[in-house]
C-alpha cells in the first residue's frame, strides 16, 4: 500500500500532467503534450528540488531556444544545426549544473526543427510550454506533507529505546550472558538513521525556515548510542563485587529514568563523581584480576559521563523558548 506521500506524489503528476495539457490547448498552443510531459518531469520529491529545478529549466528554456534558433539560421533545419545546438547547451547545462533541463529544452528545440519555423511567435508557443508545464508542478508543491509528526513520534521511540538499553546494561552487570541490549543498540541506530532521512525531508521542504534542531537531536543521540554500544562491550567482561555492582546499577537505572528530551540531566554527574570517590578512597587492587576490573569500571564510568554530557551539551545549545519555538514550527 502506498505511503501518504507517496500518494500524494502520484496525485500531484497525474494532476499536474492533466491541467499542463489541458492549459496549454485552451490558449491554443503547438505540442500541447510537451508541456505535460514537462510538468510530469517536474514534480519532483520535495519542494525545494521542484522550485530550483523549475527555474533551472525556465532559464534553460531560453537560452536552449536562442541556440537553437541560431543554429538552425545559420546552417538550416539540417542534423547538423541541431547537433552543433546539442553541443553548446550541454556544454552550458554541466558547466552551469542544470543537466537535468537538457532533456525537456531539447524536446523544444526539436519542435523548431520539426516545423521549421523560427517566428518570435513559435519561440513564444514553445517557451509557454516550459512556464506552464514548470510552472504548474511549482504550484502544485506549495502543499507538501509535512514529517514533523513522524520526527516527534521516531523521537519518542528513540528515548524508549534508550531507556530500555540502559535498563537492561543494569541487567547485564549481573548476569554477563544478557546480550540482549547489543541487538537493541543495532536496531536504535537504523532507525536512528531512518529519522535523519525524514529529517532532510522535511528540510528541503521548508523552502524559507531552516530547523535544525531535529538533526542536531538526532546527531546527539546517535553519539550516546555509539558509546552505550563501548560500555555493553566492556561489561561483557566486567565481573563487580556486590557493592560495585549495585551502585553501577543503581546509576544505570537512574540514567534511563530520568531520560528525557527536555530533561538537562545535570545533577546525574553529580552521582557518578560521588561513585567515582567512592571508588577511589577504596584499597588498590591486589590481584590482577581486580587490576583489568577496576580499569574497566572506570572506563564505563566514563563513557556514562560522556553519553549525560553530550545531553547537557545539547540541552545548553537550545533554550527553553527556542524549543518551543522549533517545536511550533
Amino acid at each position: 500500500m502506498l505511503g501518504k506521500t507517496m500518494t500524494v506524489q502520484v496525485l500531484k503528476i497525474i494532476i499536474a500532467t492533466g491541467l499542463a495539457i489541458g492549459l496549454a490547448q485552451l490558449m491554443g498552443l503547438e505540442n500541447g503534450t510537451s508541456a505535460g510531459i514537462i510538468a510530469m518531469l517536474s514534480v519532483l520529491d520535495t519542494r525545494k528540488s521542484s522550485l530550483q529545478i523549475g527555474w533551472q529549466r525556465l532559464v534553460s528554456t531560453v537560452v536552449a531556444l536562442t541556440l537553437g534558433a541560431v543554429s538552425f539560421a545559420l546552417l538550416g533545419f539540417q542534423l547538423p544545426a541541431f547537433l552543433l545546438y546539442l553541443s553548446v547547451f550541454v556544454f552550458f547545462a554541466y558547466r552551469f549544473e542544470m543537466k537535468a533541463a537538457i532533456a525537456p529544452c531539447s524536446v523544444l528545440v526539436t519542435h523548431l526543427w520539426l516545423a521549421q519555423d523560427l517566428s518570435l511567435s513559435f519561440l513564444w508557443n514553445e517557451l509557454l510550454l516550459m512556464v506552464i508545464g514548470a510552472g504548474l508542478a511549482i504550484v502544485l508543491h506549495v502543499y507538501m506533507p509535512s514529517q514533523q509528526r513522524a520526527i516527534m513520534a521516531s523521537r519518542e521511540s528513540i528515548e524508549a529505546q534508550l531507556r530500555a538499553i540502559l535498563s537492561g546494561l543494569a541487567n547485564a552487570i549481573y548476569d554477563l550472558e544478557d546480550h540482549q541490549q547489543v541487538e537493541t543498540i543495532e536496531s536504535l541506530r537504523r532507525e536512528i538513521k531512518a529519522a535523519k532521512r525524514l529529517v532532510y525531508r522535511e528540510r528541503e521542504n521548508r523552502l524559507f525556515s531552516q530547523i535544525d534542531y531535529d538533526l542536531h537531536y538526532l546527531d546527539m543521540r546517535h553519539n550516546q548510542v555509539k558509546l552505550l554500544a563501548v560500555m555493553a562491550w566492556n561489561l561483557k567482561s566486567c565481573r563487580l563485587e556486590l557493592t560495585e555492582a549495585k551502585l553501577l546499577a543503581s546509576l544505570f537505572e537512574l540514567t534511563a529514568d530520568q531520560l528525557s528530551e527536555h530533561n538537562p540531566a545535570t545533577y546525574l554527574l553529580a552521582d557518578i563523581e560521588a561513585m567515582l570517590e567512592q571508588f577511589r578512597a577504596r584499597d588498590l587492587p591486589q590481584t590482577r584480576q581486580e587490576f583489568e576490573t577496576r580499569a574497566i569500571l572506570f572506563q564505563v564510568l566514563t563513557d556514562l559521563t560522556r553519553f549525560i554530557q553530550l545531553k547537557i551539551d545539547f540541552y545548553a545549545t537550545y533554550s527553553e523558548n527556542e524549543r518551543d519555538i522549533l517545536e511550533e514550527a
